[in-house]
């Protein structure tokens, strides 16, 4: 569902996202609908009942920097995954781009709260293996709505799969963090959660209240999305339209890099012994 909110999101903020009925219009790659409409109603109730609520609160009393810090620090773990679908669709500056922002991020910006990447120029450039997949050819399968994930296709479908199994950091996560998967609950929680709030304050809410059909409207939102980032289209400006609050931001960032710097009183280094 992460899926879901973070397109809608940025289809909101980036383009007007209509629906389309005839001839190649988005209606006619929905083969699936009678399932998809099923599995969208299942989601829905979900957020309705859960996601939504939880996400209230947690903007409540989250102030927005914080929020904003912590989605920068999840984007900032996707990116090694980021640079090899990059290296994968023979993008390799964009693959550079990628590690770079991952360095810069996890250093000054402790961790990626802080994205001093783009600061210094290093724009995001997000990719998934969905994404490789377009890219190699392969055709998207037609629309396809997965209970809890929310929107796809069947190709991006097996992206999200390759995701969960390959991504350096699920991976480490899974495998060498050491935690069990209960203790690892609390951080997609987390990651879906901030996510859900971040939506709520683009507007998604209101624009699928206000929606004739909502499935349909986020259906048509997908596949906008999708198109723009396989052809590698500058989203940035939507992005950061979602950030907003460029003051409180700003003392945010300022407080991190405060985080990763010693503080003026600490006692300098002990010299080296006398050899």
């Amino acid at each position: 569902m992460r899926n879901l909110f973070a397109i809608l999101a940025l289809v909101l903020l980036g383009a007007c996202a209509t629906t389309q009925n005839g001839p190649n219009g988005v209606a006619d790659r929905d083969p699936h609908e009678g399932f998809n409409r099923a599995m969208w109603d299942f989601n829905q109730a979900i957020d309705r009942v859960v996601l939504r609520p939880v996400s209230d609160v947690y903007r409540e009393i989250v102030p927005r920097p914080a929020r904003r810090g912590i989605v920068r620090l999840f984007d900032n773990l996707m990116e090694p995954f980021s640079a090899i679908n990059n290296l994968l669709q023979g993008k390799p500056e964009r693959a550079l781009n990628n590690l770079g922002r991952f360095v810069i991020n996890s250093t000054i910006g402790v961790g990626g709260l802080a994205d001093h990447a783009t600061d210094l120029g290093l724009e995001p450039t997000p990719e998934d293996f969905g994404q490789t997949l377009a890219v190699w050819g392969v055709g998207d399968g037609g629309y396809l709505v997965l209970p809890l994930f929310g929107p796809s296709t069947v190709r991006d479908g097996f992206g999200i799969l390759v995701d969960q199994l390959a991504n350096p950091y699920r991976v480490v996560l899974r495998d060498y963090s050491g935690l069990s998967g209960t203790e690892r609950i609390p951080i997609t929680v987390t990651d879906v959660i901030s996510s859900r709030a971040e939506a709520s304050e683009a507007g998604v809410d209101a624009f699928l209240e206000t929606s004739a059909d909502p499935y349909a409207a986020a259906r048509a939102a997908y596949f906008e999305r999708r198109e723009a980032a396989i052809l590698d289209y500058d989203l940035s400006g939507a992005m950061s339209a979602t950030e907003g609050g460029e003051g409180a931001d700003a003392d945010f960032e300022a407080a991190v890099d405060e985080m990763a710097e010693p503080p003026a009183d600490a006692p300098p280094d002990p010299a080296p012994p006398p050899e």
